[in-house]
């Protein structure tokens, strides 16, 4: 922390040499300057799970549907309308006229290969526990499909509303996801007119976007993503006017921003879960894991509430792992570790570790929480080695059964449903180190069962095996802090999605 602090007070020192800076670069070119720390490994929304992805789904191209991100009202986005023909079937009349970027029209073809495309497992989309619920997509004439799940799936209405975007069949077919990354299509508000993969992404606005649409025709013209690794050169960048917009501030660094008079800061609350995940596989690097009290030692040594309060400012705490906003959250009956060192001792050694014993620990953001948790297993005994990498690295290890403790987080790609958390991590999927075949079972009937008093009691049924075994240590939801030029109208929403077509100039 203390090395953390004396860099924001460096930072803050350059604040006194721009505070008399000229108007911001980015108003002058009609162009959003936005950094950010992580860079997609593939442009294409079924092939990168990072939150910099979701953000470009969301902005380059358009779903069927659109949830209102207050109301969480459904209503038609590429479809104009949509009606439920029973448990397993959802039919939309499609709009026409609508074009893709390239000029490519918009139909029941693009709807048909990119979703049957995604949910074929051979196609190897890494967003997979997404697209897994779809048996097939079929075209009913040229503007009307059917979207046919393999059993009942309540929360298809959601996905198809945020996580699974339209790509323009012809294009699509011709370039697959490789072409996609180097030369995305869409038909969405912004188009990418330039991309360095791992540098930069630079959108310009959609003028032939369809007036139909509930999103509206974005008021600025250019938006410039950069991707800058480090938290320190991002905050020199704001400060200096080289950016406009950054995201996922450390609490401590945004206070003292605020006091810089060019700059906003502004924060909410989000969908965001933060947990640590441990692996309890055969051939896992850290063994001693599989014994429960060393998993219950583990969470009983953590403080989360000075934590949450210290260093992430705002969010609440977790008890079970899903997002407490979504359908089927619960955390009623499940066993709760407070904080208390000395029985986490205790534990170490009734499992045969009085001394402790060292593992790895892998993460990919907020650092410095990472760090924190790290202090506080050291003062137990154990002697965790932080592994910082990109998230998809960092996604590969923990598929390849090469981590032991990774510091997760979790926005479920928007989609409010608990079918797009816990199972995620815990029903049999490549990211589920634990494997546990009773807490999958609960899951896939929590996932498929149309009655929402039975499926929050199977979800809570699997969230409290999940919390009883310790399979992990739910930490808190995360707030999102933003610092920005004054001269920039934007709005934080929960779902950590900035919306770049609200945006506008002052």
């Amino acid at each position: 922390m203390n090395r953390i602090l004396k860099s924001a007070a460096a930072s803050l020192a350059a604040a006194a040499l721009v505070a008399s800076a000229p108007a911001w670069a980015g108003k002058k070119t009609d162009t959003l300057e936005f950094a950010y720390d992580q860079a997609p490994e593939n442009v294409d929304p079924y092939f990168n799970n990072v939150r910099i992805g979701v953000i470009l789904g969301q902005t380059v191209w358009d779903t069927l549907l659109y949830r209102d991100p207050v109301t969480h009202e459904y209503r038609g986005q590429l479809a104009k309308s949509f009606r439920q023909v029973d448990d397993r079937t959802l039919e939309f009349e499609l709009r026409q006229g609508i074009k893709f970027h390239n000029g490519e029209d918009f139909d029941a073809d693009s709807v048909v290969y990119t979703l049957n495309f995604a949910a074929d497992p051979a196609n190897k989309a890494v967003t997979q526990e997404n697209v897994r619920w779809i048996q097939r997509v079929e075209k009913i004439d040229r503007y009307r499909v059917r979207v046919i799940s393999k059993e009942p799936f309540p929360a298809a209405k959601d996905y198809l509303a945020t996580t699974l975007p339209i790509h323009p069949a012809r294009y699509y077919k011709e370039v697959g996801p490789k072409g996609m990354n180097a030369k995305p299509v869409g038909s969405g508000p912004y188009k990418v007119v330039e991309h360095a993969p791992g540098k930069s992404i630079t959108l310009e606005r959609f003028d032939g976007y369809f007036k139909e649409s509930p999103r509206p025709l974005p008021k600025i013209g250019k938006v410039h993503i950069r991707i800058i690794p480090d938290r320190q050169t991002q905050m020199a960048e704001v400060l200096s006017g080289g950016a406009d917009l950054i995201m996922h501030v450390p609490k401590d660094q945004a206070e003292k921003l605020q006091a810089v008079p060019q700059l906003q800061v502004v924060s909410g609350n989000t969908m965001r879960i933060v947990f640590l995940q441990m692996n309890t596989q055969e051939g896992a690097p850290a063994p001693q894991l599989k014994d429960p009290r060393v998993r219950k030692a583990i969470s009983h040594a953590i403080d989360r509430e000075a934590i949450l309060k210290n260093i992430v400012g705002g969010g609440e705490i977790l008890y079970t792992i899903c997002t407490p906003s979504q359908v089927g959250c619960t955390h009623e009956g499940a066993p709760v570790y407070k904080y208390d060192p000395a029985l986490a001792k205790k534990l170490l050694a009734e499992a045969g570790y009085p001394n402790g014993f060292e593992l790895d620990i892998h993460a990919y953001r907020e650092r410095n929480q990472t760090e924190a948790i790290i202090n506080y297993l050291q003062a137990v005994g154990i002697k965790a080695k932080l592994n910082f990498m990109q998230y998809a690295a960092m996604r590969d290890q923990v598929r390849a059964n090469k981590t032991a403790i990774v510091h997760q987080t979790w926005g479920s790609n928007l989609v409010n449903d608990t079918s797009a958390s816990t199972p995620v991590y815990y029903g049999g999927g490549a990211d589920d180190v634990t494997r546990n075949p009773q807490v999958k079972e609960l899951l896939d009937k929590g996932d498929h069962t149309v009655d929402l008093k039975s499926r929050t009691d199977y979800y809570r049924k699997a969230l409290n095996l999940i919390a009883e075994n310790a399979y992990s240590v739910p930490l808190w939801s995360l707030p999102v802090y933003y610092v920005a030029t004054k001269e920039v109208n934007f709005r934080p929403y929960a779902d950590e999605l900035p919306r770049f077509w609200e945006m506008s100039w002052k």
